[in-house]
């Protein structure tokens, strides 16, 4: 197996959706950061020393109207229902979401490092599954990395920490806490999610960046959470 190629641009990642994978959910919010590598190989900071988000920062949020109903716990955590998103007239993910997510990664330098907390669980697999429904791909040099599994290795591996914290304690929530002794702003939204992510991989970006360079997985062997029906109206 080849070797993943070296990052360019890290682009953080977070979607909102109708639920958890046992439902085969569907995208209703996608928020993006892109960030090129120099940026996070020297990160600005402010008076106190603390990580602050870069000048030089590319952003893309969309809302989109799933066909799926939200669940309720769903809907509850993420502030998002159908209802509303049929009401401001929101489209479902389709060719003009993808056109303008290639779009946004095309104006950045490659190879690009999808970043997602969750992401092989959740985030990766179900942007994959809402592409392979379109028959839509990202660019083939394109890498990812989930930083659940890579901070919780780092603090493994150099005991940062409690080492008997379970999954909890590498929630968004809880290692903004850690790091910065606050609570995280716009919790739950794809936006507010991917600021905390982003300022979490700064604290921790020279570990992050060398994690990412040794263990990143190619977008090309993220398998879809689920293989969606054919659109029974292109039948006929």
């Amino acid at each position: 197996m080849s070797e993943a190629p070296r990052a360019e641009t890290f682009v953080f990642l977070d979607l909102e959706a109708t639920g958890l994978p046992s439902v085969e959910p569907e995208i209703a919010e996608l928020s993006l950061f892109a960030v090129h590598r120099s940026s996070l190989e020297n990160p600005e900071r402010d008076e106190s020393g603390a990580p602050v988000l870069p000048r030089v920062l590319d952003k893309l949020t969309l809302c989109m109207c799933p066909e799926r109903p939200f669940t309720a716990k769903a809907s509850e955590i993420t502030g998002l229902s159908s209802e509303g998103l049929v009401r401001c007239r929101k489209a479902g993910f389709d060719g003009a979401v993808v056109r303008t997510l290639q779009a946004f990664l095309s104006r950045q330098a490659g190879p690009i490092c999808l970043v997602a907390h969750n992401g092989f669980d959740y985030d990766f697999p179900l942007l994959c599954a809402e592409l392979q429904r379109l028959g839509a791909r990202l660019p083939r040099d394109t890498v990812c990395l989930d930083t659940l599994p890579a901070l919780r290795g780092l603090d493994h591996a150099h005991r940062h920490g409690t080492r008997a914290r379970g999954r909890q304690g590498y929630s968004l929530g809880s290692l903004f806490h850690r790091y910065f002794q606050a609570e995280p702003s716009a919790a739950h939204s794809a936006e507010g999610d991917v600021h905390t992510l982003l300022l979490i991989f700064l604290h921790r970006a020279t570990e992050l960046l060398t994690w990412a360079d040794e263990q990143a997985r190619r977008w090309a062997h993220i398998e879809p959470m689920y293989s969606l029906p054919d659109d029974p109206s292109l039948e006929a």
